[in-house]
């Protein structure tokens, strides 16, 4: 009982930690998890949680690495596979050899075996820090395909090398040419299997298809055991678990491929599936990071045989050492890179180098790695200097957080050296993109049913492409006014709502026509809003709500039970509101004219063409074919903000670029809403 209560608080941290982020967007989400984990620990209410590399391996590491093998383009990597292994391969081994004799000579307590094994535990960058901490700068193409390369793979690299030096520690024996041979028969064993298990577990699955069984709940639970499945067999067989986990994803790439077109509807949950299982995965590795670090630091800091200022200092001249090798490595590969014939690469500068760098940042599987240390050697002694080893593995995960939640911020600002014009641009294409991520969405959903109404808004999100890629028109400037014209369009909001209380006190509206139509601009104000101005929505909303619930106690002969108005009144009442604001933002624009105000004024024009162009008898000839259609516009809403949260988290576009494109939604999404509300 007592483990699932504290599985339950790590739950709630984990989406505490995105609430606090969704504040202070300034720091990283990895970091707030970890220090919601530490505070977990501080706090007196006896949770205590151990963490068992084995388990953490297994249960975290090979599904989260599975994932990105999934995602990551296959012909990419293929072309990058001679810098990848340099990265992967040739850094750990030679940070390993580095770090090992540095540490060594600075803490000769600590046996140079010993020291290699921290070296090795610490060469490996995690790929889900690096995701979350670096994801949002735009690195070239290719070396941003590289880094994501060099993480899947030098995990397995890492954890290998890390293993013979501790097991040489344990036991004073060491053969460079046996350890040699035992990491290319672990690692292309690794490789290998996973491959193998990956195609077995796929024909599987054809052929419960072929015997009629497409139940997406057991396909779905397939899916979900399939990392877990590639794992246990790989470390069952002697070789890499990890790099297993990573050849599998990359063979159900080419599944996930085949299922869009073949299974849309279980590409659909798996898709939703793997998103929950994966926030939750990403956000427990920071929360157990949080909830170990508190008593690693109480191991050493309280010691007197240690020098607290000496023992951080040493953790500094480490990672900076790391941060040095990592940015010589990739110089040294850049310049280097036209060797392998590649004569159009290009060649970073010294900001892009430095943010390679710093992006190489260090994370759980470094701490799971420290605490699989034994704790007595093979003579019964034990471990020499364990603790310290931990604690400096700790502390160097704490240092490159912080460095990358500080330093990449401050690069990434001065990435911004293009002209308004070309910003433009850019917004514009990235609005298209994820306008054409909606089409496609929509295309997959067709069916001979609704085929016609899926042709009518496919043709409404090419028009609006079609006029976005105009270099000339009113279009160009949406992107640019979409915060200025959401502003606008609450003012809207307020006249309309101001002119039907004035008809409810004049007894021109019923009450719960009032009521329909001001729940209505509630509920459209919330979409409209921004993170900055919910907050403020929310409170004069309830602050209304408040007032309604005053009059009625006060004035009960006003309460009646409430009955849904007529539609048709609900209509026109919106053709005399949008008439109200036309007028007001009329008055407006002859006196002070902008774009964001007209942009609204053609907004609530358009509103009453369209009101004064719809029948009654009209819509209930044609219900299905608009209920079908609405259905569609709402599925394609929902296809643009994945296509938006899938460019943010891949680092195609900024956090900017990626709150514009959100308001643009939300500015689509409010619009669909009121012509819902109105039939």
């Amino acid at each position: 009982m007592n483990v699932f209560i504290i599985i339950l608080i790590l739950l709630v941290l984990i989406g505490v930690s995105n609430v606090v982020n969704r504040f202070v967007p300034f720091i990283p989400v990895p970091l707030i998890q970890i220090t919601l984990g530490a505070i977990l620990v501080v706090v007196p209410l006896g949770i205590h949680l151990q963490l068992e590399p084995e388990l953490f391996f297994l249960l975290f590491i090979a599904p989260l690495l599975y994932n990105d093998g999934k995602h990551t383009p296959r012909d990419e990597l293929w072309k990058l596979r001679a810098p990848i292994l340099l990265l992967s391969v040739g850094l750990v081994f030679i940070t390993v050899c580095v770090v090992g004799y540095v540490v060594h000579w600075l803490i000769p307590s600590i046996p140079l075996a010993a020291a290699f094994g921290l070296a090795a535990i610490l060469s490996p960058t995690d790929a889900v820090a690096v995701s979350s901490l670096a994801g949002r700068i735009h690195l070239p193409k290719s070396l941003k395909r590289l880094l994501e390369g060099e993480a899947l793979m030098n995990d397995a690299s890492g954890l290998v090398a890390f293993k013979f030096a501790i097991a040489a520690a344990v036991t004073g024996v060491f053969s460079l040419p046996k350890a040699g041979l035992s990491f290319l028969v672990i690692s292309i064993g690794g490789l290998m299997i996973g491959a193998l298990v990956a195609f077995l577990i796929i024909g599987i699955r054809q052929l419960l298809r072929r015997a009629g069984l497409e139940d997406e709940t057991m396909h779905m639970l397939l899916q979900i055991l399939t990392p877990f499945l590639l794992y246990l067999i790989a470390e069952e067989l002697g070789v890499s678990g990890i790099l297993a986990a990573v050849a599998g994803g990359l063979v159900h790439a080419i599944e996930n491929e085949r299922m869009a077109f073949t299974m849309p509807t279980l590409q659909n949950v798996s898709n939703a599936t793997w998103s929950v299982i994966l926030f939750v995965l990403n956000g427990l590795v920071f929360v157990l990071l949080g909830l170990q670090i508190p008593g690693v630091s109480r191991t050493i800091l309280s010691d007197p045989n240690f020098d607290n200022f000496k023992v951080i200092g040493y953790a500094i001249l480490i990672f900076v050492l790391l941060l040095l090798l990592r940015f010589v490595w990739t110089l040294l590969f850049a310049r280097g890179g036209r060797w392998f014939g590649n004569q159009n690469q290009e060649v970073p500068s010294l900001r892009m180098l430095t943010l390679t760098a710093i992006s190489g940042v260090r994370g759980a599987v470094t701490l799971a790695g420290a605490f699989s240390i034994p704790l007595v050697l093979q003579n019964g002694a034990p471990f020499p200097q364990r603790d310290l080893i931990i604690f400096l593995a700790a502390t160097v995960i704490l240092f490159s957080l912080l460095t990358a939640s500080i330093v990449l911020p401050l690069l990434a600002k001065k990435k911004s050296t293009a002209g308004d014009a070309e910003r433009e641009r850019m917004e514009r294409e990235w609005q298209i993109e994820v306008m054409a991520a909606a089409v496609r969405a929509l295309q997959k959903t067709s069916t001979e049913k609704n085929e016609v109404a899926v042709d009518t808004v496919i043709g409404d999100y090419k028009l609006m492409m079609q006029q976005l890629g105009q270099k000339d028109g009113k279009w160009k400037r949406l992107p640019r006014f979409q915060q200025e014209e959401a502003g606008i369009r609450l003012l809207a909001l307020d006249i309309e709502r101001k002119y039907v209380n004035e008809r409810l006190e004049n007894g021109q509206v019923s009450r719960e026509q009032a009521k329909y139509y001001l729940n209505m601009l509630e509920q459209v104000e919330l979409i409209l809003a921004n993170k900055l101005d919910l907050g403020k929505v929310i409170v004069k909303n309830i602050w209304r709500r408040l007032k309604m619930l005053m009059t009625s106690i006060s004035q009960p002969h006003l309460v009646t039970n409430y009955i849904e108005p007529d539609i048709t009144a609900i209509r026109t009442l919106k053709m005399q509101c949008s008439q109200a604001v036309v007028d007001e933002f009329s008055k407006r624009c002859a006196l002070q004219s902008d774009d964001a105000t007209e942009g609204v004024l053609d907004y609530y024009q358009q509103m009453l063409d369209r009101l004064r162009r719809f029948t009654f008898g009209s819509r209930r000839k044609d219900a299905s074919f608009n209920d079908c259609r609405r259905e569609l516009h709402w599925i394609a809403i929902q296809a643009e903000r994945d296509a938006v949260q899938v460019f943010f988290e891949r680092g195609d576009i900024t956090r900017d670029i990626a709150s514009l494109l959100r308001r643009i939604i939300r500015n689509r999404e409010a619009s669909l809403y009121e012509l819902e509300e109105i039939g």
